[in-house]
């Protein structure tokens, strides 16, 4: 007979966190270890908890610079984290799941999903509103087109958000779609595609793809261990 699920809260809102405790206490699978205030609770606390489940409302508790704890720490054996009420921001779910989250759940999700997240967690699959899927898929699709080109593009001292632009550029999105995007201000788009082609020298957005995507030599010096060397365009 399988066990039940081992469920810990830790939660910054009382009436929340108690309802949450009332529903799951009349699940037969499901087992309230603990259910606590996270201003009263340390982060490493958080982390030693031995529940199957932890439900967290903030990711500032266990991410944000006030309590930092390292990445690495989520990626070891040991509660899966589901965090819960959260406001619909895609970029606040990328960044919880870059830190091991397992589950993200907004705040309009009713007491069945809270469940059904919980068991499918415990399961050990992953759950996020179903919009959300689209989200991944994008940042996946951003970062790996971004890594063959990455030591290119920083030749030519372009910052983290420039290397990020040039992908969606080579789509053929629009300022306005890549603000959207990245949730960025229009004006700031505009500006790093400025800068992006001042320091590239290509003629113009059409062109930037292309320019960032041609081989680069220094006279038979690897540039990976290149300090200073007269860089030599290599035709394609």
């Amino acid at each position: 007979m399988a066990s039940n699920i081992q469920v810990s809260i830790y939660l910054h809102n009382r009436l929340l966190r108690d309802s949450i405790a009332r529903i799951l206490s009349k699940r037969a699978d499901l087992d309230v270890t603990a259910a606590q205030c996270c201003q009263t609770t340390s982060a490493d606390a958080v982390l030693q908890d031995g529940a199957d489940v932890l439900l967290l409302d903030s990711l500032d508790y266990l991410v944000g610079p006030a309590k930092p704890v390292s990445s690495a720490a989520f990626r070891t054996p040991g509660p899966r984290r589901i965090f819960l009420a959260m406001e619909d921001d895609p970029s606040d779910f990328i960044r919880a799941v870059r830190n091991g989250a397992w589950g993200y759940v907004l705040q309009d999700a009713s007491a069945a999903d809270v469940v059904n997240a919980i068991r499918t967690v415990a399961d050990g699959q992953a759950v996020c509103p179903a919009r959300y899927t689209r989200v991944l898929f994008d940042y996946i699709a951003m970062h790996t087109e971004e890594m063959p080109n990455t030591r290119k593009r920083a030749r030519w001292g372009l910052t983290r958000r420039e290397q990020q632009l040039i992908p969606l550029i080579e789509r053929g999105l629009g300022n306005k779609e890549i603000a959207a995007h990245l949730h960025l201000s229009e004006q700031t788009v505009k500006n790093h595609v400025h800068r992006i082609l001042r320091k590239t020298g290509a003629p113009d957005r059409l062109s930037i793809g292309e320019v960032c995507r041609e081989p680069y030599t220094a006279a038979g010096t690897d540039l990976g261990t290149a300090s200073k060397v007269e860089v030599v365009r290599v035709p394609s």
